[in-house]
């Protein structure tokens, strides 16, 4: 990590609009745009269901993906929401993300939690 040309969006909250239009919207312009070299959208706690689930979210994380955006989910989180299987079908990493987060802000990283 320790790259400030990441950045780095927790998102926490399932609000199917601010989902849309802000976590889609400003991890996908930030890449067609080059605002960042890099963006890292970790799904967190009730969002990896969102993910996993609605449609529109589905369809506006592939436009994401395709700028170029990472996602990535709590595998904790996922596995308890029953969803691991249908993130990973969508491209989305699934792994362990406490001690990262952890590390992110101990080293100050670029980093937006919504």
């Amino acid at each position: 990590m320790n790259d400030k040309n990441t950045l780095y969006i927790l998102w926490t909250n399932a609000d199917l609009d601010t989902s849309l239009r802000m976590v889609m919207m400003y991890s996908t312009n930030s890449k067609v745009y080059q605002w960042w070299e890099h963006v890292v959208v970790i799904i967190w706690g009730a969002t990896a269901k969102l993910a996993a689930e609605n449609a529109q979210v589905r369809e506006a994380m592939k436009v994401a993906m395709n700028a170029g955006v990472r996602f990535t989910a709590c595998a904790a989180c996922a596995r308890q929401l029953g969803v691991v299987e249908t993130l990973q079908a969508q491209g989305v990493e699934v792994v362990g993300w406490g001690e990262a987060l952890t590390q992110l802000l101990k080293n100050k990283e670029p980093l937006i939690t919504v």
